[in-house]
């Protein structure tokens, strides 16, 4: 009888900002799952220039487990990702976002995997919106609801490459890759933008990933996030998301790019109405709120993430397209100066 094959090392990244409320339960779960599997991992923190009380909780939590903590002045999640990359020993890397809560049974599934098939050498956690009594994240989870329906329809083992990208949900937030993959993305990525801390990490490091590795997807390897729970959070991070979904796909042709486009047009026709015809724009705005609504319902939202979406659309709708118009704004400053 053949011996069981030694389990690989695995190391875990985790960019935090301001995230006192979550670490600490995002580092517990991800032990605890550890811990299920049997599977020693080694875990990274990198501050990346907090300034709440965060760096107090990452003490203690050093103290406490034995983890890594790494600090830095404020470079975005883009260059904590890389620092904490450029200290783990493991030969693959698992990137984690602290509002991420890791389901206990994941990182077994996940070692089983890794051990019985190596040539799976990416892989995207399955994330569950927490959106009880949030509206704000049940927004979110009534567009990943919508977005990524094919998948959610019948969630099940699968994967996908270049030519399925814009079908799939993905994103960097529990992402599992063999070492040099990651680090490859990490040192072939290159952003629209000037500052790279608007810029988009988890589109373009994956989609380079796509392009040589397929990505796997499956249930059992899951994470429940946590959205913001404010109008103000939510409004920042709609601006955000239309920020780098500029700098996702401005230069990648496909569905995406011409939503972009679409969405401009739709949003220019809009503003238009809006100074002639300011009652006209309000009744079709509440009817298009109402449409969105329904669509996400049919694709498997619960009625209270369907009315999140009907309610805080006009909200994101605002906050996305000025966003967007940052993107577009600093990707031709950006493109301007590099001439």
């Amino acid at each position: 009888m053949s011996a069981n094959p030694p389990l690989p090392s695995l190391s875990v990244v985790i960019p935090v900002y301001n995230e006192q409320d979550w670490i600490d339960r995002s580092v517990g779960a991800l032990i605890a799952s550890a811990e299920a599997a049997r599977w020693p991992v080694e875990i990274l923190v990198v501050d990346d220039g907090s300034t709440d009380g965060t760096p107090a909780r990452l003490a203690r939590l050093r103290d406490q487990f034995g983890i890594t903590v790494l600090s830095q002045s404020n470079s975005g999640r883009f260059e904590a990702r890389r620092a904490g990359m450029a200290k783990a020993s493991g030969e693959w890397l698992l990137l984690l976002d602290s509002r991420v809560i890791v389901d206990t049974g994941s990182l077994g599934f996940l070692r089983d995997q890794l051990t019985g098939h190596p040539e799976r050498t990416a892989w995207n956690g399955h994330i569950n919106v927490a959106s009880e009594h949030n509206p704000y994240a049940g927004f979110m989870a009534g567009l990943v609801a919508f977005s990524w329906r094919e998948y959610f329809a019948d969630p099940k083992l699968t994967s996908f490459g270049i030519e399925e990208f814009d079908r799939y949900p993905k994103g960097t937030g529990f992402f599992c890759a063999r070492r040099d993959l990651l680090e490859g993305s990490a040192a072939a990525f290159e952003s629209l933008f000037d500052d790279v801390r608007l810029a988009s990490d988890d589109t373009r490091m994956l989609r380079w990933i796509a392009e040589r590795a397929r990505i796997h997807l499956a249930p059992q390897f899951s994470g429940t996030y946590h959205g913001r729970d404010s109008l103000k959070k939510f409004w920042a991070q709609s601006f955000f998301r239309g920020t780098t979904y500029v700098d996702s796909y401005l230069g990648s042709p496909g569905p995406a790019r011409t939503a972009l486009f679409g969405a401009l047009a739709v949003g220019a026709v809009g503003a238009g109405l809006a100074v002639k015809k300011p009652k006209t724009t309000a009744a079709l705005g509440i009817a298009g709120s109402a449409a969105a609504a329904a669509a996400v319902k049919k694709c498997g939202a619960s009625t209270a993430e369907a009315r999140a979406v009907g309610t805080l659309l006009p909200v994101f709708a605002a906050g996305f397209g000025s966003g967007v118009f940052r993107g577009l704004f600093l990707a031709l400053r950006a493109r301007l100066r590099r001439r």
